[in-house]
């Protein structure tokens, strides 16, 4: 079973290009079976992680041919971006057996991620291999693959301080709004979007006692919920406009596939601000909010990228964590290859196995024969050991006579290792 790792992330790809690749949760399981359609000649295992910061696919299939494998895949991931094979191989990177295992463990770890040990990207492998096991795409090697990758991230946050000092994406959307604004007990703050990422950032902001907080989604419902738990208003999805000037600070991420936000909303609702400023930040992949909007004078415009530098200060403080973190990583990637080269050899144990169940049957047949017959047990007994004996050997000395030379003398020590082992049972059952 081959494994492969590929896809792109902020390190490859920018913003605009991410946003191309991302995939709703509703487009899991059918992306995930169209793919095993694609690839249904090598027998495949797939699961997708798509998050703002990555779109990444776990291939595990029958043959290691990249031509069947890593082509095919980047040809399928490529058309639901709408670029080509070439484009998309410029922005994107494969990873292949241990090197796929390694990239895995450090994805899970947070030491792949734009904010370096943050714990958001567990939950969301967890939930790909949910949506994998669903899909009926997840086997036994991706299995593995993701559950070592799992126990890997809690051994290395629970062993090094790689999440110490911590900044998130959502406390660094608050101290970039404490950096415009003399006090964030005087702003009004909107939240669009109702998701995990929009829940993270309101508490942080609640944290500072805003004047007021609103949350504007598409489902009323699951707005309601988490402005209930803030003490916010709600507004529907398609009345922000005419409430969109009466915000200071904008913090938007949906899972819409086009700007919810335009450049004519912004600009109206400025107009009716007198061009006091409006602090916004888009971090939604693709864009909640139309780009032109960045080049308004009276709007601070930010996306998750331009937040990277913010973040990485902080992420400098954690380094001295990485090469533990990373020792670590080693140490389940050897377990993984391990396991893999075990799960290699199962086809000859399995046809081993069959077999010497083969020549078993023959045997006992014979002896069957040799009891109807009346005669007596002891010597039959004697020809099915000695049958069984015969047929287990029979290719081991053939393949002894025909060797010759430095092959006679390793297949000697290869057979002396199988078969000459010193029996640590005597006869009678009786341990020595």
């Amino acid at each position: 079973m081959s494994v492969f790792a590929l896809g792109l992330n902020h390190t490859t790809a920018p913003l605009d290009i991410r946003g191309r690749f991302a995939f709703a949760p509703e487009q899991m399981g059918p992306a995930l079976q169209s793919l095993k359609q694609r690839l249904h000649r090598v027998l495949p295992e797939a699961a997708l992680v798509s998050t703002c910061n990555r779109t990444e696919l776990y291939v595990a299939g029958s043959t290691g041919s990249m031509d069947d494998i890593v082509v095919p895949t980047l040809d399928w991931l490529a058309e639901h971006g709408g670029l080509q094979r070439a484009q998309l191989q410029h922005h994107s990177y494969v990873r292949e057996e241990r090197d796929a295992a390694r990239h895995a463990f450090r994805v899970a770890s947070g030491l792949d991620s734009m904010v370096l040990g943050e714990p958001q990207i567990l939950g969301q492998m967890k939930q790909a291999v949910r949506q994998a096991e669903e899909a009926g795409t997840l086997g036994t090697t991706l299995h593995q693959l993701f559950q070592r990758s799992f126990s890997v991230a809690k051994e290395v946050r629970s062993s090094t301080e790689i999440g110490a000092h911590s900044i998130s994406m959502a406390a660094a959307a608050v101290r970039m709004a404490a950096q415009l604004f003399e006090d964030l007990k005087d702003i009004h703050v909107l939240f669009v979007g109702a998701g995990e990422m929009i829940e993270l950032v309101a508490t942080h902001f609640a944290a500072r006692n805003p004047k007021s907080i609103s949350v504007a989604n598409r489902t009323m419902e699951r707005g309601e919920r988490l402005a209930a738990r803030f003490g916010a208003r709600t507004l529907r999805l398609s009345d922000l406009p005419g409430h969109l000037h009466e915000f200071d600070a904008v913090i938007s991420c949906t899972a819409s596939s086009l700007p919810i936000i335009g450049l004519g909303a912004v600009e109206s609702a400025l107009r009716q601000r007198r061009h006091r400023p409006i602090y916004m930040v888009d971090l939604a992949v693709p864009r909640d909010i139309e780009p032109e909007v960045a080049a308004l004078n009276d709007v601070y415009l930010y996306t998750v990228d331009d937040l990277s530098t913010l973040v990485q200060t902080a992420g400098e403080k954690r380094q001295a964590a990485v090469a533990q973190a990373e020792a670590i990583i080693d140490a389940g990637v050897q377990s993984f290859a391990h396991w893999l080269d075990q799960r290699a050899a199962v086809p000859v144990i399995q046809a081993l196995n069959r077999q010497a169940d083969d020549w078993a049957a023959i045997e006992m047949h014979r002896a069957r024969r040799m009891l109807a017959k009346g005669e007596p047990i002891e010597g039959v007994l004697e020809a099915l050991a000695r049958g069984l004996t015969h047929k287990m050997l029979h290719g081991t000395m053939a393949e002894l006579h025909a060797a010759d030379g430095a092959d006679r003398e390793e297949l000697v020590q290869t057979i002396s290792r199988l078969f000459l082992r010193q029996s640590t049972r005597q006869p009678g059952g009786d341990h020595r």
